[in-house]
């Protein structure tokens, strides 16, 4: 019985290999005649439904750290914005970035970055962060010189400016529910900016409007012209290193010239670099979501940060969370859906 079977079977795989063989010749000549054509894959129908031919993890995931880095940190800045001066805090935030982008350009594939056929780029990806960099300085600026509830107010804002500048200037386009989802991420982020006014601390003077308002249109341009700088060909790898410089030419000399003077504790560095670090690792996070997601929604999301901020608060510096705050909250949270569906 068995002795028969055997050469069954070896005739059964002969034939079978022949099938197959003769299969994949077909195969392959339809394929080389054109008229063969296969349904695309999971991944390839994503990128050509994506403008950005890239999934949906790939920008977001860096996007919500980013979101969650940077809450931390301000909600740390909140905390021990007294004791460090904020001139010191730009100082200390070069450095953090500094140390962040080096690293995450050593241990990632990079192309030259001076070679001669991309410096254009290069060029470019400095400029973008030097206007970053200018945006911070006049941030802070502001600050000082003009009230915090208007002053943060408006830098909420700055993603608004951005989409605007994507569309001008990138063509960048959402569907009409993601542009009401923006619009629900941003108008939260301005209601949780918004601080009552104190009394005891009215400002005279109006020199706080340019430097707040400047600031607001630097880290629109900035975010718009890294976006460009992705599409000549840069890298995630090759602009944080351009981040790096841009950071140490702008926030570096500012704080070296600002806030050098006097002591420098340890435990001021201590409770200056933490958050600085986090907000160095967001930079990080948004620099990769910006190259693979659209930065229409990618700016908007990001900047939501103040919804982390105020969690801290909540839960760490005991801060009572107003109605108006708990209606915000809500608004950021059904935009953010709606951004990425």
């Amino acid at each position: 019985m068995w002795e028969g079977l055997v050469p069954f079977v070896a005739l059964s795989a002969a034939r079978a290999r022949k099938i197959v063989a003769e299969w994949r010749i077909l195969t392959q000549l339809s394929m080389i005649a054109g008229w063969y054509q296969r349904p695309p894959g999971a991944l390839e129908w994503m990128m050509t439904y994506s403008p950005t031919a890239a999934p949906l993890l790939l920008w977001l995931t860096p996007a919500l750290l980013a979101l969650l880095l940077y809450g931390l940190g301000q909600g740390f800045v909140k905390m021990w914005i007294t004791e460090v001066p904020p001139a010191r805090f730009c100082l200390y935030f070069a450095c953090a970035r500094a140390v962040v982008m080096v690293c995450y350009f050593f241990a990632n594939p990079h192309t030259p970055v001076f070679a001669a056929e991309g410096r254009p780029v290069l060029a470019i990806g400095v400029l973008a962060y030097l206007l970053d960099g200018a945006a911070w300085i006049m941030y802070f600026q502001s600050i000082i010189a003009g009230p915090i509830t208007i002053v943060g107010t408006l830098s909420a804002a700055y993603p608004a400016l951005t989409i605007l500048f994507a569309h001008w200037f990138l063509g960048e386009t959402l569907a009409p529910l993601q542009y009401g989802a923006v619009a629900l991420v941003i108008g939260g982020c301005i209601g949780l900016a918004y601080q009552p006014a104190d009394a005891a601390n009215k400002t005279t003077g109006r020199a706080w409007i340019p430097l707040a308002f400047s600031a607001l249109v630097l880290w629109g341009s900035a975010q718009t012209i890294v976006k460009y700088d992705y599409r000549l060909g840069a890298t995630d790898a090759n602009m944080a290193l351009y981040s790096m410089i841009g950071a140490l030419l702008t926030l570096g000399v500012y704080g070296l010239w600002k806030g050098r003077a006097g002591t420098h504790s340890v435990i001021e560095w201590m409770r200056s670099f933490l958050p600085m670090g986090m907000m160095a690792s967001g930079d990080l996070g948004v620099l990769i979501a910006s190259r693979y997601g659209k930065l229409s929604i990618v700016s908007p999301l990001t900047g939501a940060y103040p919804i982390v901020t105020l969690a801290f608060a909540a839960l760490v510096l005991r801060e009572r969370i107003m109605l108006l705050q708990w209606g915000c909250i809500a608004a950021i949270l059904v935009g953010m859906f709606f951004c990425t569906s």
